[in-house]
Order: structure tokens, then sequence, then C-alpha cells
């Protein structure tokens, strides 16, 4: 007896879970869709390598804070780090995903996981994993970070 009620609520939490895991991705309006391709795209070109690409998608105004800063900083200072650091990196893999795309008219805040294998300059492969929050505000038909926050986490 004691089996079959065990039995029962796992199968319970299992087809709950089941159904539950497309009606998030359903919930998604078109907006946080759209959203959520940029950060795929800004990633993408990133792990490329087109350092110049990547930068295209920060607002003039940004002002982020990664978790290895002391102070946030602009476009301008983020994007010197950019640029010196990723061409001494080879992207092996990455993966990223979505825990919460909010937009706001021409503002979003997208929160994520991400994880990475990349190759340094002397060849010695370097893991991280982490979570970013990226605050993107549309200007035209593009949407461009103006803010973000994160990085790897221990």
């Amino acid at each position: 007896m004691k089996v079959s009620k065990i039995y029962g609520v796992f199968l319970c939490f299992l087809c709950v879970s089941i159904l539950m895991m497309p009606l998030y991705a359903g919930e998604w309006t078109e907006e946080q869709k759209e959203v959520w391709k940029t950060v795929e795209s800004y990633w993408k070109i990133a792990a490329e390598g087109d350092v110049e690409g990547f930068i295209n998608y920060f607002h003039p105004d940004f002002l982020g804070w990664d978790y290895s800063q002391v102070l946030p900083t602009s476009k301008e200072v983020r994007s010197k780090y950019i640029r010196y650091y990723y061409p001494n990196l080879k992207s092996l893999f990455y993966d990223i995903r979505p825990v919460g795309v909010k937009v706001l008219g021409n503002v979003a805040f997208v929160h994520y996981n991400f994880y990475s294998e990349d190759m340094d300059a002397d060849g010695k492969k370097v893991v991280s994993k982490g979570r970013w929050t990226d605050i993107l505000m549309k200007q035209g038909n593009k949407w461009l970070m103006i803010g973000d926050h994160g990085g790897e986490t221990k």
C-alpha cells in the first residue's frame, strides 16, 4: 500500500513537471522572444570572436557591474576589457538558459544562467559558469544593453 502511494505521488509530480515545461516557453510574448533572441545573438557573436560586433550591442550610456569588478563600468571601460580579453580566448562551447524575461515598453530585464568552456592564449581550458541580468533598451528595431550585472559564480 505504501509503495503504491509513493508511486502515485511520483507519477503526479512527473506529469505536472512535464506539463509545465512547455507552458513556460509558451507564455512568452513576441517581445520577450525577440529580447531573448537578441541575447542569444550577442553571445554567438562574442563566441565567434567578433569583438566589435559584440560591442555594437552596448548602448552608449551602458553601465554594468561584473562580479569581478570593484565598481560598475561604462561602455568605454567594458569595451577596453572586451578588446583585451576576448582575442585571447577561443570559445569551445557555451550554453545560456533563460530564467526570466520582463519587457516594460522599450526596456527589458533578462535573467539567465550560463556555462562556457574556452581555450586561453596558453592553450589552457578555462571553464566558467554563472549568471547574468542584462538590461536592454529598444532603439529603433534593435535591442541594446544599457546595463548588466553578474558573471562567474564559484
